[in-house]
């Protein structure tokens, strides 16, 4: 193993025990810092400059996506810079000589276009579960409809709720999001009126907050308890619903987060706000938000401009 190698090893493990990073990031970090490695050809951090990550960085930009028969997307690029600024960080930090990562500057990406729900489309989704049947299925369905649009939730944050998270007598409950952040999120009367619906029609003690109730997924042994949904069963339910109201666009749980801090901007809430209620670490992530301003500049121009 060469020394770089071993650098990557020792980063890794530090990212796993003393900063706490998800097994997910501690995966992409290794697959991209490896791959840097393996294009570079490098064994030692000393040789890590300029010039080598300008390289580095066109051979990524030339690097074929064979899925989507294009080049590596300059978010995806991005992603390996970080990764490797993140290293240089550590490796700064241990005082072992390399390139400073403030040298490193990620590619400009296009504005992120995001798509949300307008109010009528909203409207038909969260009505959508219970239009035509009445199951434990469609009253689960919809109050994981109303939780989505009413805290903004990540999908994955809201797989992973258990009852015991969340308190319906404080209309608010704290989350552990990215990094292992935790914020507060808040209730609607409507979502948490659907969510004591769909709980006062359980019959099981399972820990989570929303399980798979269906056939295929109840175990034979009637002492085992239904297991919690997926994010994937809830991205493909979610999809069936707006298919079902007619929907055409894409619709996801990402989606419903997009609609929440739209609805919060749209209706007078500050971006710093915005920014803790989803979240977020950087105020530029929240900045994608842009169609809201858009929308107040238009009211502006047509209240203000004189047309002949």
């Amino acid at each position: 193993m060469s020394t770089l190698d071993k650098l990557i090893t020792d980063f890794l493990e530090y990212l796993e025990i003393e900063k706490n990073r998800s097994q997910k990031t501690i995966r992409n970090y290794s697959f991209y810092l490896h791959r840097f490695a393996s294009m570079t050809k490098l064994s030692n951090p000393n040789a890590i400059t300029s010039a080598v990550v300008r390289n580095y960085r066109l051979q990524l930009n030339r690097l074929p996506n064979l899925r989507f028969n294009t080049n590596l997307k300059k978010k995806t690029q991005n992603y390996h810079l970080i990764a490797l600024r993140a290293f240089l960080k550590y490796l700064a930090k241990r005082d072992i000589v390399s390139l400073a990562p403030d040298k490193i500057e990620l590619a400009k990406q296009e504005d992120r276009q995001i798509e949300y729900l307008m109010g009528s489309e909203l409207e038909e989704l969260l009505a959508a579960p219970l239009k035509s049947s009445a199951s434990i299925i469609s009253y689960r369905d919809k109050a994981i409809l109303e939780l989505l649009f009413s805290t903004g939730l990540r999908v994955s944050e809201l797989a992973n709720l258990k009852i015991g998270d969340v308190n319906l007598k404080r209309e608010e409950f704290s989350v552990r999001g990215k990094g292992s952040k935790i914020r507060l999120v808040f209730l609607s009367e409507q979502a948490r009126y659907w969510l004591k619906e769909y709980l006062s029609k359980r019959q099981d003690t399972a820990p989570y907050l929303f399980v798979a109730h269906d056939r295929a997924s109840i175990a034979r042994d009637k002492n085992e308890q239904p297991k919690p949904l997926t994010s994937r069963s809830i991205e493909r339910l979610i999809q069936h619903y707006a298919k079902q109201v007619g929907i055409m666009k894409r619709i996801t749980p990402h989606t419903l987060r997009h609609s929440y801090a739209t609805d919060l901007l749209s209706n007078g809430a500050d971006i710093r706000s915005v920014q803790t209620m989803l979240g977020h670490s950087s105020i530029t992530t929240t900045q994608i938000y842009t169609h809201v301003t858009n929308q107040q500049l238009k009211e502006t121009y047509k209240k203000f401009h004189r047309v002949h």
